[in-house]
């Protein structure tokens, strides 16, 4: 199966948006009405998202807390900080199956209702089992983003479909928003303040979705889940899917690692440490906006190599850790200290961020392409992979530190990875395309 975005699939994603019969005028009216509510659709999917991927990292400012009222371990605190996105991975697949059943929107109200209970539950707890529960169903963002997904894409165009799914993926920046909105509310009201704030916003979100949005039985046409699974399991798809876990996985593993990086080699608290690195996370998650829009544009395999080829080049520059080079000259020596300056590292920390962001835009747009009518369970898909393999890193970054004792040694091991991650890729993409020409060749009997 072709992975591209040629002029059939194009159609054929019209088609399977729209009716089975796209020449009677009433279906078509249907279709362009569904494109038409896009413009009220998407935001509310943002912001749902949004509030949703701030669950993700609640306990990363609570939890510290939390780890003094209750004493708890290194151990306990760590499931606290996994448990949220440990649940969501494991959710994600199920819940596009459901989506492919009862339809996205179900699935999205249930999920925003879900969340709302985990929060007031946060609120309430007064036990480390309670906030153990609590962790778990704040979980239920990863079945939001799987089905918000499908939501989106049904209301979209085909020939904007990158640019959609970019601005859907920056809801992603919800999980650095609490680094900076968490501790104002929790000096102003105490901690307890914060779930209180996010249930309120997270009913919000649910009242507008069933005033404002239609049922599903009004603005989807499904699929069986076998069907679902018969198009996910195409050869190109899982390849697609390998190389956005791997490229996703980075992104999400780094945003976590990078505050206490960036706090130990400036000396800074781990706050300030954090704070710095959503100059990472903020123009990763909107870069997926551009590298959406871009692939709709020029096509999503070259802006997948071009960004890759860019990120590539920052990894090489952050992983030379500081070091003095000394040159026995004639009656002297000569003592060269190679630092990169804090401001430049910032700017190379932004392209990173950037570059990763928008690989992940293109290659969203590209693997929904390949299977649109299946979009919800491979959403789940592509989240299990890329949290999957966010939960592994950190844990492989903290031994080669201990291994190593050379910090930055972590960034080589990411471009080892994408490396491999962009050859891979070309090469794929290069037979797809021979495989392409040769069926378009005139036969010569």
């Amino acid at each position: 199966m072709s992975v591209g975005s040629g002029p059939s699939e194009i159609r054929a994603l019209q088609l399977s948006a729209g009716s089975t019969e796209p020449d009677d005028e009433r279906d078509d009216e249907l279709v362009e009405e569904r494109y038409a509510s896009l413009l009220l659709v998407l935001p509310l999917a943002l912001a749902g998202f949004i509030i949703a991927a701030a669950c993700w990292t609640l306990f990363a400012v609570v939890g510290v807390t939390l780890r003094s009222d209750f004493q708890l371990s290194e151990l306990q605190f760590g499931l606290l900080l996994a448990m949220p996105m440990a649940v969501s991975a494991l959710l994600a697949v199920p819940a596009g199956l459901f989506a492919g059943m009862w339809g996205a929107r179900k699935v999205m109200l249930w999920c925003l209702a879900g969340l709302a209970s985990s929060m007031a539950l946060v609120f309430f707890a007064d036990s480390f089992a309670g906030y153990i529960v609590a962790a778990g169903g704040l979980g239920l963002a990863g079945g939001f983003y799987s089905a918000g997904l499908q939501f989106v894409t049904i209301h979209c165009r085909p020939q904007r479909l990158g640019l959609v799914l970019g601005v859907f993926g920056a809801g992603i920046t919800g999980a650095g928003f609490n680094y900076y909105l968490v501790p104002l509310l929790h000096q102003a009201y105490s901690w307890q303040g914060v779930p209180l704030a996010y249930v309120i916003v997270l009913l919000l979100i649910l009242a507008l979705f069933l005033m404002l949005t239609e049922p599903d039985n009004q603005t989807a046409s499904f699929v069986s889940n076998a069907a679902a699974w018969r198009k996910c399991c195409t050869p190109g798809v899982w390849h697609l899917c390998g190389y956005f876990s791997v490229i996703a996985g980075s992104f999400f593993a780094l945003a976590l690692w990078l505050p206490d990086y960036l706090s130990a080699r400036s000396g800074l608290p781990v706050g300030l440490g954090a704070h710095q690195a959503l100059w990472f996370v903020l123009p990763g998650a909107l870069a997926q906006i551009a590298g959406g829009a871009l692939a709709d544009r020029l096509g999503s395999s070259r802006v997948v190599i071009w960004a890759l080829l860019l990120a590539l080049a920052a990894l090489f520059v952050l992983s030379y850790p500081p070091m003095t080079l000394s040159i026995q000259g004639v009656g002297r020596s000569y003592h060269l200290e190679l630092l990169l300056p804090r401001v430049w590292e910032g700017g190379v920390m932004i392209m990173l961020g950037a570059a990763l962001g928008s690989a992940i835009g293109a290659l969203q747009r590209m693997i929904i392409l390949a299977s649109r009518e299946a979009a919800a369970v491979m959403a789940g898909v592509l989240l299990l992979g890329a949290f999957a393999l966010a939960f592994v890193l950190p844990i492989v970054f903290a031994a080669i530190n201990a291994w190593l004792n050379v910090r930055s040694a972590v960034f080589m091991l990411l471009f080892v990875m994408l490396a491999v991650c962009i050859l891979l890729f070309a090469r794929n993409t290069r037979r797809r395309e021979r495989r392409k020409l040769s069926f378009a060749q005139p036969r010569v009997v």
